[in-house]
């Protein structure tokens, strides 16, 4: 098993067990001392309410993590455009700056010498799209251009004296006519 889905696992274990737990002195705490009816009948609202809040949790945490923005690092991401980028201290290399509007592109990115931060910035300078390069690992991403234009790759992590002029340029073309549907 990837050690990142191991170390998921092992997460989602720990806050099951402390889920768990809290039931456990719930339902304990709710146990009757004496006959009490009003008493009862709150402790059957508050395990109640508890359920609720579980059941609203875990559909709250499957509806944010259903459309995970960060695609599985581990397998190919069968895009129709694949650009390498490698970081250096204070450049981009881009294995190609021309991509074709709504077409998927896979971004290959890593980092040469020190940690970089690889931000896409759109026409109206709002990042689209970033992640880290680090070396001896590659980050994926999957990023659809919707509009042409010209698109600025900047580094959002201080990498030295020329961080500031790290810049590269990505040219998003319209598609071809007979790629259109």
């Amino acid at each position: 098993m990837i050690l990142q889905n191991e170390i998921w696992l092992i997460t989602l274990l720990g806050l099951a067990a402390v889920t768990l737990g809290f039931i456990f002195v719930i339902a304990q705490a709710g146990k009757p001392t004496d006959s009490n009816r009003v008493q009862n009948t709150a402790n059957a609202i508050r395990r109640w309410w508890f359920l609720a809040l579980v059941v609203f949790g875990i559909g709250v945490t499957w509806a944010t993590l259903k459309p995970f923005p960060i695609p599985d690092q581990h397998t190919p991401l069968k895009a129709a455009q694949v650009v390498n980028v490698v970081a250096h201290q204070w450049a981009w290399q881009l294995s190609r700056n021309q991509l074709e509007a709504g077409v998927p592109v896979e971004f290959r990115v890593t980092s040469a010498d020190v940690n970089h931060g690889f931000a896409i910035y759109a026409p109206d300078e709002r990042i689209v799209i970033q992640t880290q390069a680090m070396p001896g690992f590659t980050n994926k991403l999957l990023y659809t251009f919707r509009q042409p234009g010209t698109y600025r790759i900047r580094c959002l992590e201080y990498c030295g004296l020329e961080h500031h002029a790290m810049m590269a340029e990505l040219e998003v073309v319209a598609a071809a006519r007979g790629d259109q549907s």
